[in-house]
């Protein structure tokens, strides 16, 4: 196969370290092609717009929308042979089945799957403290490397696999870089089911918080090997093999239940 023609977007905004730093390693395996939002678009899951506008951009396009604006405009009007639609780096791991709706860089993944687009979404654990606010962490675009690496590694091999026969995308999240010493191994997980959303009223708004960051901090996370977020904290990359929702099973008890309903 010759050098794949390769969508990329992101969610933290064309202009983020993360973006450029996953553009220049795609380029050593293939023939990137940004159509990335202008802004950010952090945690919007599949929002897409009704139109939007697009600048050319140095390495392509911005349009000022959402990571599913980029991926419809993209494989629909822009870039539409593409051979791959790689999402990110995203700064900021995304990790574990609830995390995955709400992640745009998550969802420009998923949406390439309706495409019947292979897909990579792409991030890195940037750890934060109770003294910094994880939105002023803005790390340097060497601090992608191990994720930008593994990126460009399974873009190169993993089309001419057959890996993605059976999945739709590749959820690849790097380690603290902190954590890593020497290059990570890259291990092939599935998504943690720990759920550790809470929520406190004090009478006039609610604050809403995830304690599973904090518990990763710690090293003290309860995910069984074999799950992301574990190979996270161990110090490796994680790569989980998913398919687009969503899945339909027939269940008995459901049947019977529309089999009585009289209107």
């Amino acid at each position: 196969m010759s050098e794949p023609r390769i969508l990329v977007t992101n969610d933290d905004g064309i202009e983020s370290p993360g973006f450029r730093a996953l553009y220049e390693a795609l380029e050593e395996v293939g023939d990137p092609v940004a159509v990335a939002p202008y802004s950010n678009q952090s945690a919007v899951g599949r929002a897409r717009s009704f139109e939007a506008a697009v600048r050319e951009y140095e390495l392509g396009y911005a349009v000022e929308g959402t990571p599913v604006d980029c991926v419809i405009a993209g494989l629909e009007a822009l870039v539409p042979d593409a051979d791959l639609v790689v999402a990110g780096c995203n700064k900021g791991a995304n990790l574990g089945a609830y995390v995955m709706g709400r992640s745009g860089t998550v969802s420009a993944a998923v949406e390439a799957a309706f495409f019947d687009v292979p897909a990579i979404a792409v991030s890195q654990y940037v750890p934060s403290t109770p003294d910094e606010e994880f939105e002023n962490i803005n790390p340097p675009a060497e601090a992608y490397r191990d994720a930008c690496d593994a990126a460009a590694y399974l873009t190169e091999h993993a089309l001419e696999s057959g890996v993605f026969e059976t999945a739709d995308y590749l959820n690849v999240n790097a380690p603290a870089v902190e954590d890593v010493d020497g290059h990570p191994e890259m291990i092939v997980t599935a998504p943690s089911r720990l759920y550790a959303m809470t929520a406190s009223f004090d009478g006039e708004s609610i604050r809403l918080q995830d304690q599973v960051w904090q518990q990763m901090q710690s090293g003290e996370i309860p995910d069984d090997p074999g799950t992301d977020r574990r190979t996270i904290v161990d110090g490796d990359i994680s790569v989980s093999p998913l398919t687009a929702p969503h899945t339909v099973e027939r269940h008995p008890r459901l049947d019977d239940l529309a089999d009585t309903y009289d209107g």
